[in-house]
Parts: C-alpha cells; structure tokens; sequence
C-alpha cells in the first residue's frame, strides 16, 4: 500500500520568502537524498515566479506543494499569473547573467510539467526518493 504525504505552503511574493520554502522543503524532506536536489528546485522555480510573473508584483505570492510517496518526491510551484511568456528551458550565450534556472531543474529531475495560462501557472517537478527504508522480509522468505 502507498503512502504519501502532502504539505503545501503559499507565500508572500517576497525576494526573501526564497530561502524560508528552500528552508521548509530541507526540513521536510530531511532524511531524503534528494533534499539538497528539491531545496535548489525550489529555489529557482520560485525565483521565476517572482521575476516572471504577478507573483512578484504588489500583494503578490506564490504556492508550494510538496507531495511524498515511497519512491517519489513531487514540488510543484504556482505563480500567480500575468507573465508574457510559458515556462521554458533557454540556451543563453557563456556571458549572460541568467535564462539557466529551468535547464538546471531539468538536469535534477525525472520530470517537469508546466500546466496553467494567463492566471497561473504551475511547474511540476518529479524526483526520485531513493532513501526508503528498504523492504522488510516476509515470513515465507525466512530461512
């Protein structure tokens, strides 16, 4: 039987609300080998919601779940909309100072969905749990 476990945050479209969900995800996700991985995922995807859309506009925000099965760690980031642009991976020249946020969270993760429009849009990014406790032995396979 699978478990998984939700937690979800919103935040105020504040430059330093970045580290306090970097600071959530490793805390929740402290005996993961992937929370460094989902902290840094987090970090940027919430950084392009504030630059990229209403989110970091006045009285804006943005939303953070966080979904944990065995196996599984799922970060889906929320914007509240208004950007010019879709959520893409960019090819910028060595000299430019930015447009490598989302191609470092697709090197990191298994998957990455972009769902929503002009009112919001969500980036999911899928990794793998790989620290699960491994499986106990059955009663039949005890020697």
């Amino acid at each position: 039987m699978s478990k998984c476990r939700i937690w979800e945050l919103t935040c105020p479209g504040l430059p330093e609300e970045i580290g306090r969900v970097r600071r959530w995800i490793r805390d929740v996700l402290h005996d993961s080998s992937h929370s460094d991985d989902a902290a840094l995922i987090v970090s940027e995807l919430g950084s392009n919601a504030l630059l990229h859309s209403a989110s970091g506009g006045p009285n804006g925000s943005f939303h953070v779940s966080l979904h944990r099965s065995r196996g599984t760690v799922v970060v889906a980031v929320t914007d509240a909309g208004g950007g010019t642009t879709k959520p893409h991976v960019e090819s910028p020249d060595e000299n430019d100072t930015h447009g490598r946020g989302l191609s470092l969270v697709t090197a990191l993760a298994d998957r990455v969905r972009v769902t929503g429009a002009d009112y919001g849009r969500t980036v999911t990014v899928e990794i793998s749990d790989e620290h699960q406790a491994p499986p106990k032995p059955s009663a039949r396979g005890a020697a």
